[in-house]
């Protein structure tokens, strides 16, 4: 039974955001939704307006800056939680991404209060979900 290719998508991005802190490959991830790796990389750059790779090295810089405010671990370690394998390349993927280094990032940034409620119908606008069938 074939999948709605915008299921299989969602349930791309449902894969990478919970598996983000593994080494997944494009090949990987295709196989897991069953299409071709490259229209999974066309089809969610169209919807996503990025790649997958792309999309996780987000989610992977984005919990990096999480734990840099709110935990003691050294950067190496905030590194290795995350899924970089090489702490040369996330010190470069962030300082692209945030501006600063991890270190510098750290020392400017404040501890994240508890996060905010976010009602069901902004969920459901955003497509904000952890169930790929919806």
């Amino acid at each position: 039974m074939r999948m709605n290719p915008h299921k299989q998508l969602r349930l791309a991005r449902l894969i990478l955001d919970r598996n983000c802190d593994t080494p997944i490959t494009v090949e990987d991830l295709s196989r897991e939704v069953a299409l071709s790796p490259y229209y999974l990389i066309r089809a969610f750059r169209h919807v996503y307006q990025q790649t997958p790779h792309q999309y996780l090295v987000g989610v992977r810089i984005a919990r990096a800056k999480e734990l840099l405010r709110n935990s003691d671990l050294s950067i190496t370690e905030i590194c290795m939680a995350v899924g970089f394998e090489s702490l040369g390349s996330f010190s470069t993927l962030f300082r692209k991404a945030a501006g600063i280094s991890p270190s510098a990032y750290r020392v400017s940034s404040n501890p994240t209060p508890t996060p905010a409620y976010i009602p069901l119908c902004v969920c459901l606008l955003h497509d904000i979900t952890d169930r790929p069938d919806l």
